[in-house]
This record gives C-alpha cells, structure tokens and sequence, in this order.
C-alpha cells in the first residue's frame, strides 16, 4: 500500500451532505483530510466523521477566508494544502500528480488545476470552456487567498505557477437547479458590486499577458463593455466553444450561463431577480 500524499486536504462545507461522501472517499490517500463547516443544519458534520475527517466549524464570510482561516487556525498537520470545496473530487490520477510533483515545488509556488464541470455523470467537455485553471495547492508559509467577485484568487501572484495535468471533477449541479439559481443570484451581486467599485477596469495589457488567468479576466472585464451580453455569452459557449457537442446538457448549460449574464445585468441595474435558465 503507498504512503499518503504528504499534504492536508481541506473542503468547505455548507449543508453538503450529499455531497461530501463522494469528495471525502478520494481523498483516503490523503495524509490527513479537514472539512471546514459553516454551520450546517443537515448531516454534513456527521457525513464528514464517518469518512474520517477531522471537522471544524468557522462561519463562513468568503471562499478566501474560509481557506485562508484553514491554514491559519485548523491546526493542519502538513505544510501543503489542498483546497478543495464539497462538490469538487480530486481525482486518484490528480492525488499521484500531487505527489510526483510536489518534491520540486518551492514554498512560495501555488498548484493551479483545471475543472471539468461534470453535469450528472457527464463531463461539459466544450460548453463549460475547459480548461480553466484554479489556484488549489499552497503552502501554509506562501501566498494567502483575496476575493475576486464571487471567486477567489492568490493576493499576490506565486513566486512559480505550477499548472497540473490532471484535473479535479466539479459538480456544480449536484444540489438541483433551484440552488444552482440561488447561488448564481449571489454571484451575480458580488460581481455588480465588483464593476461599481471599479475592480472590473479594463486593460489591454492583461489583454495580452502571459499568464492566462490575466488573459481570462481581462476578456471577463472586457465582455462587460459590450452589448447583449447575455446572448454573446450563449453563442461564446455554444457556437464558438462547440457546446453543442455537449448534447442537451450542453444546450442547458450554455443557457444557464447566459441567465447568468442576465442577473448580473439585472444587479447592476438594481432589478433584483432574473428569469431562470
């Protein structure tokens, strides 16, 4: 039997009980797996003991100090983390990725992973434009998390970026259509907000940065300059990315995604709710 890959493994949880079985049992290979709870009135606690994590609970205020408040104050065991939320599953390919690559990574460096967004057991292959890349192993000693609109991203940039090959599953949809709304109704708010306050300003330079996370965001902030948003986005996803190729969840998903537009516009104009995808 191999050794644990010698890193803490921490996932978020909020009411995810029927999400946690499926994400804590890949992470048995794991020297030692956290879940950060924020108040859950469901079984998640239980759900997370009985697959043998440690669980803490700290409420919740972002993404970004919920993992950052981890790395402080959890009493983590190893000094590289992996971050992870209730309804993503690191792969066992990703786990020895982890561990073949980990020996070389600096303490200042971060681990970006891509997601596939998984829609039941199908994976959006071209609609959810894959491969985009997330920040999800650091050092507790390296750079801490910052809000950017409703994700997160490193406060400082790491002194090496590691992009992994094998990805995590993510899925968003595993909670229904209702909660996938009401969740995108909070998003959408965080990023109105993050356009009024000026942190969505547009820059040719990112434009045409090296680092692709500079690139995505600088065409996020760039599509907000532009008219029929909404519509863009679905023939973006749709057309341009080959979503039709995802079948009928491709079609639903692309639609779901200009919904989103849709209430962003709506938060920006105050209008409270959109219609639903």
């Amino acid at each position: 039997m191999a050794d644990p890959v010698p890193i803490s493994a921490v996932v978020l949880s909020h009411n995810e009980a029927g999400n946690l079985p499926r994400c804590l049992r890949a992470l048995h290979g794991c020297a030692e797996v956290v879940v950060v709870d924020d108040g859950s009135t469901d079984d998640s606690r239980r759900a997370a003991a009985e697959c043998g994590a440690r669980v803490l609970e700290h409420p919740f205020s972002s993404f970004a100090d919920q993992r950052n408040w981890a790395m402080d104050s959890a009493g983590l065991r190893h000094d590289w983390v992996l971050h992870l939320d209730a309804d993503e599953v690191a792969t066992p390919a990703a786990l020895e990725e982890i561990r073949r690559l980990l020996p070389s990574m600096p303490a200042g460096s971060a681990g970006f992973f891509a997601r596939k967004v998984m829609m039941g057991e199908k994976w959006l292959r071209f609609s959810a434009d894959y491969p985009v890349y997330v920040p999800r192993l650091v050092h507790r000693r390296g750079p801490r998390y910052a809000m950017r609109g409703h994700g997160e991203a490193l406060a400082v940039a790491p002194a090496t970026s590691v992009f992994f090959e094998e990805p995590l599953l993510h899925y968003n949809f595993s909670k229904g259509w209702a909660e996938w709304r009401a969740r995108h109704l909070r998003y959408a708010a965080a990023e109105a907000a993050r356009i009024r306050s000026g942190a969505a300003a547009f820059s040719f330079r990112a434009l045409v940065s090296r680092d692709r996370t500079v690139r995505r965001a600088a065409l996020r902030a760039l599509s907000y300059r532009l008219p029929g948003r909404p519509a863009l986005r679905f023939l973006y996803a749709y057309v341009l990315r080959l979503g039709f190729l995802d079948g009928a969840a491709g079609w639903r998903f692309c639609r779901a995604m200009a919904s989103y537009e849709r209430m962003i516009d709506a938060a920006l104009r105050g209008a409270g709710d959109a219609e639903a995808p």
